[in-house]
């Protein structure tokens, strides 16, 4: 459970961000409980505004002929009726960049979806949007990034061990 591997940091988160999704919700509470904070919602957090895909089941989708788009060129995608994977990618690394700002040297836990964290970890590793598909995100893993004064350092990604390491050395 990622809330008891959250109790094994050094440094205890001091807050716990979570997109407005049930689903996400739902994840962040137990983790928020353990630590004994709230957790609160922020828009940035979201996953990506699918458009008229939406409530598609995967195996419809991977079907399309834009599927390669959404795989191969995401830059270049736009969801009909819904968010491109840049403006995403902005979004999501807006909203992490302003709470860890809110929370200078402190510890925080986000709760996202697996697209919006894979376009944070690319950005903060220097890998463009095009090769954000390559990382994979398991439900319920962990992505630690630190932000500091030299820039992002990325500490893991998708891990789901031990968060006992997680140190900027």
């Amino acid at each position: 459970m990622v809330a008891s591997r959250m109790a094994e940091l050094a440094t205890a988160p001091s807050a716990v961000y979570t997109s407005p999704l049930e689903r996400a919700r739902e994840t962040a509470a137990p983790t928020a409980r353990t630590l004994g904070l709230r957790s609160r919602s922020d828009r940035g957090l979201l996953e990506c505004d699918v458009g008229s895909w939406t409530g598609a089941s995967h195996a419809r989708l991977v079907k399309r002929p834009e599927w390669s788009d959404v795989q191969r060129w995401p830059s270049g995608f736009r969801f009909p009726e819904g968010e491109s994977f840049a403006e995403m990618s902005a979004r999501s690394n807006d909203a992490v960049l302003r709470l860890a700002r809110a929370h200078p040297g402190e510890t925080i836990v986000a709760v996202s979806h697996a697209d919006p964290i894979k376009a944070v970890v690319a950005s903060a590793s220097g890998v463009p949007l095009d090769l954000f598909q390559r990382f994979v995100i398991s439900p319920c893993s962990v992505s630690a990034l630190v932000f500091g004064p030299g820039g992002p350092h990325v500490l893991c990604v998708n891990s789901t061990g031990s968060l006992r390491e997680l140190v900027l050395s």
